[in-house]
């Protein structure tokens, strides 16, 4: 994992790019961030005991495939502590996770079937409203509990757009969310809604940002 140097009386986020060594980290911060969403409560199952296993065995599996992909991990450091994450999917990458035998395998054996088959069925659906051409995906953001409301949320996304935007490959970039609160926020960053997926009693939210050529340029800068 690359560090950076802060300001140790007033330490200012760093955003560093992640390797294998930071995964420990950023699965204890997605996992905080992901099992009190209400997606994540309706596929693996809230009622039922182990749910938080199976959150954890969640995010450890999608951690996993996504660095055995070499897919883009970043992070944002403030004062030597990881406190945001985010996983970013090529725009050709498109991942069927259904072909994904060995991690299938895995995910049964710590989900179980009926999880696993939530997961990948919300996952297909997704995959189904994806925009043509290709985009950016971004599955796994965000940001421990003890350091929310202080921006790094929104600093880490922006690092995700200008990451995007100087992929000449991608139109644009989608994410989504069960938590209607966070609607707002996505919407000031310049998304707009792809449609929603039921899931129970619940509605997922997928949402785009396009990324035009003149965007690009200006993200990309002179020369």
């Amino acid at each position: 994992m690359t560090d950076g140097k802060d300001n140790n009386n007033n330490p200012e986020p760093v955003i560093v790019r992640l390797d294998d060594t930071a995964r420990n980290e950023a699965q204890s911060i997605l996992y905080h961030a992901y099992r009190n969403e209400p997606t994540f409560q309706y596929l693996f199952d809230h009622r039922r005991p182990g749910y938080d296993q199976r959150v954890r065995a969640t995010v450890r599996e999608l951690i996993d495939l996504y660095f055995e992909y070499n897919q883009d991990a970043i992070g944002v450091m403030v004062d030597n502590t990881l406190v945001a994450v985010a996983f970013v999917g090529e725009p050709e990458l498109r991942m069927n996770l259904a072909e994904q035998l060995s991690w299938r395998i895995r995910m049964v054996l710590t989900t179980g079937f009926a999880s696993t088959r939530r997961y990948l069925d919300y996952h297909e659906k997704i995959r189904n409203m994806l925009p043509q051409p290709q985009a950016h995906q971004l599955p796994l953001m965000g940001v421990d509990p003890k350091y929310q409301n202080r921006g790094y949320g929104r600093l880490l996304l922006k690092t995700v757009e200008r990451l995007c935007s100087e992929n000449p490959r991608g139109s644009g970039l989608v994410l989504d969310t069960g938590n209607s609160r966070y609607l707002p926020f996505y919407e000031s960053e310049g998304f707009r809604s792809l449609g929603k997926i039921r899931l129970g009693d619940y509605e997922d939210h997928v949402l785009f940002r396009e990324l035009k050529p003149e965007s690009k340029a200006a993200a990309s800068g002179p020369g």
